[in-house]
């Protein structure tokens, strides 16, 4: 069973940028679907971004297009979130997780309940 560990948050000013890793372990990585999702405090979680097994289609909410770039190496079992021109409403928990639906697949879910694998988190937080 793969198993995925976000590194790379942290505290950045506004308009600054960070770049999240995904790790993950075990063979079950390379053909799936790939997503980022977030969570601030006392809301729900929502999706980020995603990324088909290939790399050839991504996805972003609308909130973050032109600012965030999602991409894989799947030789090296990582998947990366770019983030760039950052807001204070990005603060929030990421996560990245495994489409199980997105199988050597063109298309990647938006809805995390398509999704099996989560990490642990990693807390970005931008100040104004």
């Amino acid at each position: 069973q793969v198993q995925l560990v976000e590194s790379g948050g942290g505290l950045v000013q506004a308009g600054g940028s960070l770049r999240l890793s995904c790790a993950a372990s075990g063979r079950a990585f390379s053909g799936y679907g790939m997503g980022w999702f977030r969570q601030a405090p006392g809301k729900e979680r929502e999706f980020v971004a995603a990324v088909t097994w290939n790399g050839g289609n991504t996805y972003y909410t609308d909130s973050v297009k032109g600012r965030f770039t999602i991409s894989r190496d799947n030789a090296k079992n990582m998947a990366y979130l770019q983030m760039s021109s950052l807001k204070p409403e990005d603060t929030a928990v990421y996560y990245c997780a495994r489409d199980n639906s997105a199988y050597y697949s063109d298309y990647v879910s938006r809805s995390p309940v398509r999704y099996d694998v989560w990490g642990q988190g990693t807390q970005v937080t931008v100040s104004s």
